[in-house]
């Protein structure tokens, strides 16, 4: 198994920072600043160059590099072929998805998943699709779900199904009675946003940028990085707000209604996996059954 020091460090210097580095870790920034620093005191060396608010490797730390992707990689083939001797798929598997797709699609994969591979053990970790890119890139997801297409040069990306955005606003809210609602009818109306780095965010502005209203011409009241949250706020009449069709409950109808978007809004969801990383058969088994459940459901 690698040192768990080489792992962190590995994080660190994919990620460009303490902080990301340990949020993919699921460690506080203190602990990781503490394994870095016993690394370096075990090598007397310095590995990172530290200075106005970024960090970078230093020739020491670009060496360690190249050894600790190495040594990471055959560790993490070792012990899963070692695992599979068995005969049997078993083992964690590091599941990243955006919020959208962790609520309306997950628990069924999962589920599904696990009545077929008992031994395996998911673990599901909700982030926008910024984020789970830059952890599947970092090797600290085994495979992620995103509702747009990735830019990331180091994970593979496969289409995997696709998603209609809609508006939706309270009952009594000015917009209700639409049958459907045009981008620059939108310019009207006070804007619920979901944060910088969601999938959501991105192709609705890109939709918006395609009609010639530029996102800052919307009256942007609040930007919210839930999606519960954003129901939430939605439903008391604050403003309107753009989300997946899919992620409205059927006993939502009674606080949200839900209007099309003309043009309609699609968006296209991609199922991503480290490239240069070796692939386990229970990471491959699961990107196929994801991305067969994903095409049939059509989210």
């Amino acid at each position: 198994m690698a040192d768990r020091r080489l792992r962190i460090f590995h994080a660190v210097a994919k990620q460009g920072s303490f902080t990301r580095a340990a949020e993919s870790l699921f460690m506080s920034q203190p602990a990781v600043t503490f394994q870095i620093r016993q690394l370096e005191e075990r090598y007397q060396v310095r590995l990172f160059e530290r200075g106005h608010g970024r960090i970078g490797l230093t020739p020491a730390g670009e060496l360690v590099m190249g050894f600790a992707e190495k040594i990471i990689a055959l560790s993490d083939e070792m012990e899963t072929r070692l695992a599979e001797l068995t005969g049997e798929m078993r083992g964690t598997l590091l599941i990243g998805a955006s919020s959208t797709v962790a609520e309306v699609a997950m628990p069924r994969i999962l589920s599904d998943f696990n009545a077929l591979y008992p031994q395996a053990r998911p673990r599901l970790v909700v982030a926008n699709s910024e984020t789970v890119e830059s952890r599947v890139a970092a090797n600290t997801l085994d495979v992620g779900v995103i509702e747009t297409t990735s830019k990331d040069p180091n994970v593979v990306a496969e289409f995997c199904g696709e998603d209609e955005l809609v508006v939706i606003c309270a009952p009594d809210y000015p917009l209700a009675g639409a049958n459907a609602v045009t981008p620059r009818q939108l310019r009207d109306y006070e804007y619920i946003a979901r944060e910088p780095g969601s999938g959501t965010r991105e192709v609705t502005e890109s939709y918006f940028n395609a009609a010639g209203v530029p996102p800052e011409q919307l009256k942007s009241q609040m930007e919210l990085g839930s999606l519960e949250a954003l129901k939430t706020v939605v439903a008391t009449g604050l403003g309107f707000a753009v989300i997946s069709r899919n992620s409205i409950r059927e006993n939502e109808g009674d606080r949200l209604v839900v209007i099309g978007l003309k043009p309609r809004l699609t968006r296209r969801l991609s199922l991503i996996l480290p490239k240069d990383r070796f692939r386990s058969r229970l990471v491959s088994t699961f990107a196929d059954f994801a991305k067969q459940r994903l095409r049939e459901s059509s989210l």
